[in-house]
């Protein structure tokens, strides 16, 4: 993060206004200000004639492809001292405040507040955007069906742990498409109000009480430690009661004003997770994507290499693939398999012809711009 140094905002002295010294920098400043605030209302205004013409603008305007081509077309621009990162952080808070005026774009997410979905739904779209939080995934994908939502924030898979299974199986049930994706590196912090000698009890998820079993072992011997719901949940806990400590966020730390004890006590700390945007709206391409297609194969010998031969055929590289029980008879399965490429390329759209000629069933869940930086 970019910190204002000495002499970046000068304030008048006492000795100054006594001497009657014109203010000139800030007065440059203030110019300079106002500029600002005139552009960003000349930009609101440029947005509401688009709206006027296409008629859903949100739609239209909101577009991780045209964010990112745009973000960094400014950061090439940017041949001062202004740091990129601030850019990029800057004009994401604009595009959203900006398509936020008629209405707030709403985006459902596995809450509660602070968790860690919550935590990639703000990293990925602004802190402008209504955000409704959900006590379940599946309650995420009833509130982007139904409408009540633009966009919902859902965990995919981690890199320790794996899939989650859950999010492959709502998949079925409900026609939502893959918007984007979201890559978040994982720290577990020790958070409290009172200092590490006073913790009588220590509440989080039964997975992040897994993911930092080392360093318990080893500071917190004869602590008892207690399951919650969330992490966020045992930060809200940690907040009420006195000699508890939690185990979350630096963002569950923020929300339920509590200090961290000990930062990143995971046992692996290359720990990330990847979420999902889910929406009804396609993404059109970037020219680095990735797709995300679920079939089931033919109850036949043979049927699950035929299937995945078109893809070497077509040079297209198979990222990840999953199998999940149909729930319709026993030992049928349900194979998910995320792929290099658009559905719009020549190549995957040839390949997937082919396996729906060996499939039984085939569904297209999504093209998203590949993200290969995590977020911090």
């Amino acid at each position: 993060m970019w910190q204002i140094k000495p002499g970046m905002w000068p304030i008048k002295s006492d000795m100054d206004k006594d001497q009657g010294i014109p203010d000139v920098n800030q007065e440059r400043l203030n110019e300079i200000d106002e500029q600002i605030i005139s552009l960003l209302n000349k930009r609101v205004e440029t947005v509401t004639e688009i709206t006027n013409t296409v008629g859903d603008a949100k739609a239209e305007l909101f577009s991780p492809s045209k964010e990112i081509e745009l973000i960094g077309r400014l950061q090439k621009l940017n041949t001062g001292l202004f740091p990129n990162d601030a850019i990029k952080t800057i004009f994401k808070e604009i595009f959203c405040a900006t398509l936020s005026l008629e209405q707030p774009m709403a985006v459902a997410y596995l809450g509660p507040q602070a968790t860690y979905t919550h935590q990639a739904a703000l990293k990925y779209f602004s802190s402008t955007c209504k955000y409704i939080s959900m006590d379940s995934i599946k309650e995420v994908f009833e509130a982007v069906d139904s409408g009540k939502a633009s966009f919902g924030v859902v965990p995919i898979e981690n890199s320790n742990e794996g899939a989650v299974n859950y999010t492959l199986d709502m998949f079925v049930d409900y026609n939502l498409k893959v918007y984007a994706e979201i890559l978040l590196s994982i720290n577990h912090h020790l958070l409290s109000k009172a200092n590490d000698a006073e913790i009588k009890k220590i509440y989080s998820h039964p997975q992040v009480i897994a993911q930092c079993r080392k360093w318990l072992e080893r500071n917190m011997l004869g602590v008892p430690i207690f399951e919650s719901g969330s992490s966020a949940q045992a930060a809200a806990i940690a907040a009420e009661e006195r000699g508890v400590a939690a185990i979350g966020s630096e963002l569950a730390a923020k929300i339920y004003d509590l200090h961290i004890i000990e930062k990143s006590i995971e046992n692996v700390k290359d720990n990330v997770t990847r979420f999902l945007v889910i929406s009804k709206e396609a993404q059109g391409s970037t020219g680095q994507d990735m797709t995300l297609i679920m079939f089931t194969a033919k109850d036949q010998p043979g049927s699950l290499h035929e299937i995945l031969t078109p893809f070497k055929k077509q040079k297209i590289n198979l990222t990840r693939i999953e199998s999940r029980p149909s729930k319709k008879k026993a030992w049928d399965y349900i194979f998910f398999a995320d792929m290099e490429g658009h559905i719009e390329d020549k190549k995957v759209k040839k390949a997937l012809e082919e396996v729906r000629k060996h499939s039984v069933y085939l569904k297209i869940l999504g093209s998203y711009p590949h993200v290969e930086t995590i977020e911090r």
